[in-house]
């Protein structure tokens, strides 16, 4: 059972990549935030719900222990802390905070595949995934862990190679070094604690959850709306990006044509729109789509 009586509590990142992208979620998941006088807890002033704002590597164990009972938090993060004790579901990838961990070496590194570092000294912040990751190709090679500034490693000769986050790629470049093999790619989740809420919560968990879910859902994702000739609706209907089965509707005062009503779940480039108008949609209008469940 959580530990907070009578109210829920949902971790996120307190600084960072993921913080406001977190409160973001929240909020659009209809929880109204107040910051109080303690910046470590938030409080929501509509339901029996705190924020809880912690560094992202307490994330996962305290979800995992039942001090929270969702938190948001980075693959990446997730991965390193897993050490066979309690853990937290997974419930669902969140679609920001995307980046890649990446073995990325000197051009004085003949690089041809994970065989390459075998006998070398690789750097990184990530050192449990590097070695889940250097097992499995079966290299054996030493791990010099860092906190921070990874990339300067090679430079300083404290390891021939480098596995570190990589967003743009321009830090690596900076310091001569190019990305050669990944090693994860990662985003940020969405986790539930193993431990169950009070039963008088569980609804609203579930509520909570569903929201989020459809927030996610709506992200990028377009309504479309257009009149199409009967003859040829099988072909429109193809043409709509990641449609599934549109809303068709007759027209008024035409037996020819019908008005078609579709989510689109993909990007809606001009270059679509100029498909559906060469194929006889006429009248097309793309919106936006605020929440969706």
């Amino acid at each position: 059972m959580s530990t907070v009586q009578g109210r829920l509590r949902i971790a996120v990142q307190k600084s960072g990549r993921l913080s406001e992208r977190s409160l973001d979620l929240v909020r659009d998941a209809g929880l109204r935030v107040v910051k109080g006088n303690n910046d470590l807890l938030y409080r929501v002033e509509n339901y029996p719900i705190d924020l809880l704002r912690v560094r992202d590597d307490d994330i996962p164990t305290f979800v995992a222990d039942g001090v929270c009972d969702l938190g948001i938090v980075g693959e990446n993060v997730l991965e390193e802390v897993r050490n066979g004790g309690p853990v937290a579901e997974v419930l669902m990838p969140l679609g920001f905070g995307r980046c890649t961990l990446k073995i990325a070496v000197p051009p004085t590194l003949a690089y041809d595949g994970p065989a390459s570092l075998d006998g070398l000294r690789i750097a990184t912040s990530y050192p449990r995934i590097l070695r889940r990751f250097l097992d499995a190709q079966g290299v054996s090679a030493d791990i010099v862990t860092m906190r921070g500034a990874v990339e300067v490693a090679p430079r300083l000769k404290l390891a021939s190679a480098i596995c570190d986050l990589v967003s743009t790629g321009a830090t690596l470049e900076a310091n001569g070094l190019a990305a050669k093999e990944t090693v994860l790619d990662s985003q940020a989740v969405l986790i539930k604690s193993p431990v169950a809420p009070e039963p008088g919560l569980q609804h609203l968990l579930d509520s909570i959850i569903e929201r989020m879910a459809g927030v996610v859902s709506s992200q990028g994702a377009k309504y479309v709306m257009l009149n199409a000739p009967r003859e040829a609706l099988a072909e429109i209907t193809a043409i709509l990006p990641g449609a599934g089965a549109p809303t068709v509707m007759p027209l008024a005062g035409r037996d020819d044509a019908v008005a078609v009503h579709a989510v689109c779940q993909e990007a809606v480039f001009w270059e679509t729109l100029e498909r559906l108008k060469a194929a006889g949609a006429s009248a097309i209008l793309v919106l936006p789509i605020e929440k969706m469940m």
